[in-house]
């Protein structure tokens, strides 16, 4: 006759939310693409921060009256954000659906049966390495990016009004963009159809916005997500935008309800 034995819930592997974080972390660090594509993301905004400040101030006594007038030293060094997102949010869209493209995706939903914690462990895994590595790297483009202005003395500094807020925020609309793409890897489930839509909501938008009547464009425009979330970034409010911290909330409203459907959709449909 054999005695069952009660094993405590802490010694049988229970699933838990941290737990799943855990292997979600242990996952991302483990990828090749992870280190590569984060990388680029950190070499673009440096390097490209550095290259067009430092053209700027070689060329500023040419450079037309009206440029001058409205030339932002924070934002020339912090332009290397428009083609990090791309990185960042490719490798949003890649945290998901490069585990439906190899099948680890059946192995991850039968180790975590109510699926939601997989997607929210990915999403918290990714967004909080995705702010650090873009907050820093957004701080090390401006300071590296006001060097090369100060051969003109055109730089600004960290106190000025607005400036912290504008670095702070490129990793802000960064994280939120990388989130998005999570969003869209989980609802769509293929790499290249999850990255074409995230362009598509980045990139094509704002200029299919373009061909509506000038009426329409500044009533659409402001909504739009890169729109909105881009006006963290500038110092200045842009005509016909939401103010900046308004457009980040809107901003974050996208990704939110994005990742709404990506859970309706993970629990309803099959892996």
């Amino acid at each position: 006759m054999t005695t069952a034995t009660v094993i405590p819930e802490a010694e049988r592997g229970e699933v838990t939310q941290l737990r799943v974080i855990h292997s979600e972390w242990i996952k991302l660090r483990s990828l090749r693409s992870t280190l590569f594509t984060l990388l680029a993301a950190v070499i673009a905004m440096i390097g490209l921060g550095f290259l067009f400040s430092y053209f700027t101030a070689d060329r500023w006594s040419h450079l037309p009256p009206d440029e001058r007038l409205h030339f932002d030293p924070t934002l020339v060094s912090l332009r290397g954000f428009y083609l990090a997102q791309l990185a960042v949010g490719v490798l949003g869209v890649l945290v998901i659906s490069g585990e439906y493209a190899t099948g680890m995706i059946r192995a991850s939903l039968s180790a975590v049966p109510r699926r939601l914690p997989v997607l929210w462990a990915k999403a918290l895994v990714y967004a909080a390495v995705a702010w650090v590595l873009m907050t820093a790297a957004a701080l090390v483009a401006f300071l590296v990016g006001q060097a090369a202005l100060s051969s003109h003395h055109l730089e600004t500094s960290l106190s000025a009004p607005g400036v912290l807020r504008a670095v702070l925020g490129t990793g802000l609309y960064l994280t939120g963009v990388g989130l998005i793409g999570v969003a869209l890897g989980a609802l769509i489930r293929n790499t290249a159809g999850g990255i074409a839509t995230l362009f598509g909501v980045l990139l094509v938008l704002p200029v299919l916005a373009e061909a509506l009547p000038s009426s329409w464009f500044d009533a659409v425009n402001k909504y739009l997500p890169s729109t909105a979330g881009q006006g963290l970034i500038h110092i200045h409010q842009e005509p016909h935008t939401l103010a900046p911290w308004t457009g980040f909330a809107v901003f974050c409203l996208y990704a939110l309800v994005a990742l709404a459907g990506a859970g309706v959709a993970l629990k309803r449909r099959d892996a």
